[in-house]
């Protein structure tokens, strides 16, 4: 299976959640959008251990299967669809989460997240 990782689900593993560890290692391929890797690296800079935070997750990213997922043009045309959707419902959640849901939606790739306000979005698979 390939899955999107969302910022808690990381923080999850670093923790060594065992159900966490398992999904992630059974993974076929782990992806990681640009908006977790700033949200992980704003979090780090918080701490007194940004330093050691960081080399933890380079030696993350560079494990085989894992990747950086990017935005691109029609990144943007997912994002606004998914804005007007929710917004239509009335569900509103936090733009960094719409990119993540956007990302997902354009790659075709379950999301693997302990934010309910994802299930706002039917369209998107859930791990």
């Amino acid at each position: 299976m390939k899955l999107v990782l969302d910022t808690n689900r990381y923080t999850d593993s670093m923790n060594r959640d065992a159900r966490v560890v398992h999904q992630l290692i059974t993974a076929q391929e782990v992806f990681l959008p640009f908006i977790v890797l700033a949200e992980l690296r704003a979090g780090f800079l918080k701490g007194s251990r940004a330093a050691e935070n960081e080399g933890r997750l380079q030696k993350f990213l560079v494990q085989p299967g894992v990747h950086a997922l990017m935005p691109d043009d029609t990144t943007t045309h997912h994002f606004a669809r998914v804005h007007e959707q929710l917004r239509r419902q009335g569900t509103p959640i936090p733009h960094p989460d719409i990119w993540i849901a956007a990302l997902c939606v354009q790659h075709n790739l379950p999301l693997f997240s302990r934010d309910a306000h994802f299930d706002h979005l039917p369209q998107l698979v859930r791990v």
